[in-house]
């Protein structure tokens, strides 16, 4: 694999082993130059067709013998390598690698009959065509660092990025050069990469722009304590050290075991009795995905209950959707039944096939829906929600003996076709504002709520030459009328600020009267 790899820095593909042929050889005789490739332009649009691949599709390049395309691209969620042939009207795309993590770079080998690409690890994978083996690339290289050369390199490429390629050219009033002079003595005063790293923070804090960071090189580090899906009454806990179960998040371990109730204690883990000295993130450590025991006590009796204990993002997810389902009963409780409840909670594909299912699960019988958007961080699908919100009916279908249907359910085009109310709030953050701000341009309803961030700009990052990441917001967002939007937040119809030792959530409950048409 190596070999085949190192062929791709030869000419031609070249044999690596190959000398120049001595003087008393032959002369090779020249080859005619070829002819540069000339693109006829005049009626290439009837000549274009449309690839069916039926992937979401992120990039493409053609194998050296023109009759193949590798694609990177997406399917229900992943990213992986497809071959497409270009010669079969009956084709379908072959896939080639089946692992987590995106693909970068895909090339293909000279002789066309393997692929290489870059992992999320930094690592070289080599794909054999014939087999669809999957190989490391066994590349090995050695560098020198010095912390006080790395360091104003850091700087340079940092200080240099902003005044390239920043969303606004004139940094937002700021002289970038007197920055460069304040900044540099300080950066060759600093001692280690942390301080470097505050440093360049302070530094893009001039800025006072949103979309901004710096953070230490991927260290790849996860939480391995095990998550079971209880919670514990504090109180009794500080007072006599018993685990007195107050919570079972649903569909969690706890919950899917189906023997452990509110007002059970739980007594021991694996064996090990609990009290007041117990840490019990210790005794669930490393636990992810494999069997533990626990001791419950209930009624005054105590039984052993076997759990699988999940990781700290899927506990939060469920946690998450508990939230959003006492939201939505809420909801529907005090609407007397007519009103729906859907949250965003970013502008990610994930949050929006989510969108998509709640809106499909829960909205047919309403009359109208809660679109919530409270503490979205952005993403970048405003566009797609936004659409399923503003679509408008023109038309019913209604065949023999099923009911009535609109038009556009029957075509399978997702509308929601129905009046809404948003809500959002201060920590509603740069694409839950641009939704935020489609919202109110295209009157698909009234905003109540607090007025949103103002953190409206678009992001990349660049990785320094330590490691370090730096994000470089390089995109300004505009209103129609031309207006920015960073640093000013999108306003609301009805102001509804929600108290923070209240349990009542005013912002819903008004929302909820304001889609009535009772305020």
């Amino acid at each position: 694999v190596e070999d085949r790899f190192h062929q791709l820095f030869k000419p031609n593909g070249a044999d690596a082993s190959a000398q120049p042929a001595s003087s008393s050889s032959a002369q090779t005789p020249k080859t005619k130059p070829k002819e540069p490739i000339r693109v006829d332009f005049k009626g290439i649009h009837d000549r274009l067709a449309f690839l069916p691949t039926g992937l979401d599709v992120n990039s493409q390049t053609i194998s050296p013998d023109g009759k193949t395309v590798l694609l990177t691209a997406v399917s229900a969620g992943q990213q992986n390598l497809y071959l497409y042939p270009l010669d079969d009207d009956r084709a379908i795309a072959r896939q080639i690698t089946a692992s987590p993590g995106q693909k970068r770079y895909a090339q293909w080998a000279p002789d066309g009959k393997s692929v290489y690409y870059l992992t999320d690890a930094g690592t070289i994978q080599a794909v054999s065509l014939h087999d669809l083996k999957n190989a490391t690339v066994d590349i090995q290289a050695e560098f020198d660092q010095n912390f006080n050369s790395d360091k104003i390199e850091d700087f340079t490429q940092a200080w240099s990025a902003i005044r390239d390629f920043y969303a606004d050219p004139h940094t937002n009033g700021v002289d970038w050069n007197a920055v460069h002079a304040r900044f540099l003595p300080q950066f060759e005063g600093a001692q280690n990469p942390p301080e470097m790293r505050r440093l360049l923070q302070l530094m893009i804090g001039e800025l006072n722009s949103s979309h901004t960071g710096v953070y230490p090189p991927p260290a790849g580090l996860h939480s391995t304590i095990g998550r079971i899906g209880l919670t514990f009454d504090r109180v009794l806990y500080e007072r006599s050290g018993a685990f007195q179960i107050t919570g079972i998040v649903p569909q969690s371990p706890a919950a899917v075991s189906g023997e452990i109730a509110v007002g059970d204690r739980l007594v021991a883990v694996n064996g090990e009795r609990l009290d007041a000295n117990t840490n019990l993130a210790e005794l669930l450590d490393n636990t992810i995905g494999k069997k533990v025991v626990l001791t419950i006590r209930a009624a005054g009796s105590e039984k052993s209950v076997a759990v699988k204990p999940v990781d700290l993002g899927t506990i939060a997810h469920l946690r998450y959707r508990e939230w959003v389902a006492g939201n939505r009963e809420y909801v529907d409780r005090i609407s007397g039944g007519r009103l729906g409840y859907v949250h965003l909670a970013d502008m990610e594909p994930e949050s929006l096939a989510q969108f998509y299912k709640d809106l499909d699960t829960y909205q047919f019988s309403k009359q109208g829906v809660v679109i919530d958007v409270r503490a979205n961080e952005g993403g970048f699908v405003n566009g797609y929600a936004l659409d399923v919100l503003s679509r408008q009916p023109y038309l019913l279908f209604t065949s023999r003996n099923q009911p009535t249907s609109p038009v556009r359910e029957v075509l399978g085009q997702r509308a929601l076709e129905k009046p809404t109310v948003l809500i959002t709030n201060e920590e509603t953050l740069s694409d839950g504002e641009d939704f935020t701000q489609g919202y109110e341009a295209m009157h698909l309803g009234k905003v109540v709520g607090e007025p949103t961030a103002g953190w409206i700009i678009y992001t990349s990052a660049i990785q320094l030459i330590d490691g370090t990441v730096f994000r470089l917001p390089s995109t300004k967002v505009t209103t129609l009328a031309g207006k920015p939007m960073e640093m000013h937040p999108r306003p609301v119809d009805v102001t509804v600020q929600r108290a923070v030792d209240s349990s009542e959530d005013a912002q819903l409950k008004t929302a909820v009267r304001v889609l009535l048409g009772n305020q």
